[in-house]
């Protein structure tokens, strides 16, 4: 390894010249033609500048969750995601600090940074925004001026699933899906909902009959899907919404005496943990949860770090994991 002192013997300059042309000292007033000799022997040399070891901050970070923990128990993909938002905070050494909206501004204030999980209305994002912190969205985006958000792409995705439950024979489709408030009243609009409507109105296939809308839980896929059972025409396969609810549906099927996948193909949404164990194992898409959380903290912690001022607005992609749920139909 090659040292500043070799470079100034070969450059015929004393060291403490070749440290300050290497660091690019502005306040160095030597010809050019020195400058240039240093270059040519740290490059001949193969010089490595050491790097300075930069010490990182320890961030203290707030955490907004919208959903209750009664609400994550019911629907776990909020909860997957909300470990994994604590997980890479305690690994990154940084304080978690969970902040409520009912909170006043001194509670906001002692935060580097929030990160916003969950769904928030157009006057919640307001609030935030007025708390001037660096904050972050996940699974839903905020004021794209103001803030960074990381979602799933939910349009590739469902397209994708359909695309599957398509090339196996299916053309009656049905969707069981939810449906949620904002605080202030106005309705949560589901990406995914249109993109099943756009797939199959493209191809001539849409039944408007075949889509149930409610809640979110396995109680909801079970009333919907009985819902959807009782009308004259059948649907050879179901997307539901989330894989709760896919939950429901298989109760639902069961119950009435049908076999999945024979007498009808479910599909799911999220890959929760229970997934694969319920039988048959539900073929569902698979979402990144611990990636959406884990990544969010990384995006927070940069801006605030680097001090970025450039908002960043991230899609994730999914992978459709296909089990036993969904028969070719011949």
């Amino acid at each position: 390894m090659s040292t500043i002192k070799d470079i100034a013997e070969l450059a015929g300059v004393s060291v403490a010249t070749v440290s300050r042309v290497l660091n690019c000292d502005e306040t160095l007033t030597v010809q050019e033609e020195t400058k240039k000799k240093v270059f040519e022997a740290a490059e001949q040399l193969e010089y490595q500048m050491k790097k300075k070891k930069k010490r990182k901050r320890k961030l203290k970070l707030g955490l907004i969750c919208s959903y209750s923990p009664e609400e994550e128990l019911e629907d776990p993909f909020y909860l997957a995601v909300r470990i994994a938002i604590e997980k890479e905070i305690e690994d990154n050494g940084f304080k978690r600090i969970p902040l409520y909206l009912e909170d006043g501004m001194a509670q906001f204030s002692a935060v580097d940074g929030i990160i916003c999980l969950g769904t928030f209305s157009r006057t919640t994002v307001r609030k935030i925004d007025s708390m001037l912190k660096p904050h972050i969205y996940v699974d839903a985006v905020g004021n794209r001026n103001t803030g960074d958000s990381i979602i799933t792409d939910l349009g590739n995705s469902v397209q994708h699933l359909m695309e599957y439950l398509w090339s196996q024979g299916h053309r009656q489709i049905g969707f069981i899906g939810g449906r949620e408030l904002y605080s202030d009243g106005k309705e949560i609009l589901d990406a995914r909902l249109p993109a099943y409507r756009h797939f199959l109105k493209e191809r001539g296939t849409l039944c408007e009959s075949f889509i149930k809308i409610g809640g979110y839980t396995s109680k909801h896929g079970y009333r919907l899907m009985k819902e959807l059972l009782e009308e004259e025409k059948r649907p050879t396969a179901i997307f539901a919404a989330n894989d709760s609810l896919a939950v429901g549906c298989y109760r639902a099927i069961q119950e009435t005496g049908l076999q999945i996948p024979e007498d009808i193909s479910v599909i799911g949404f999220n890959d929760i943990s229970m997934a694969k164990y319920l039988a048959p194992p539900l073929t569902t898409v698979h979402v990144h949860m611990n990636f959406l959380g884990r990544q969010a903290v990384k995006m927070l912690a940069e801006r605030v770090q680097l001090e970025r001022e450039v908002n960043m607005h991230v899609s994730v992609s999914t992978e459709l994991v296909i089990r036993k749920s969904v028969r070719k139909i011949d």
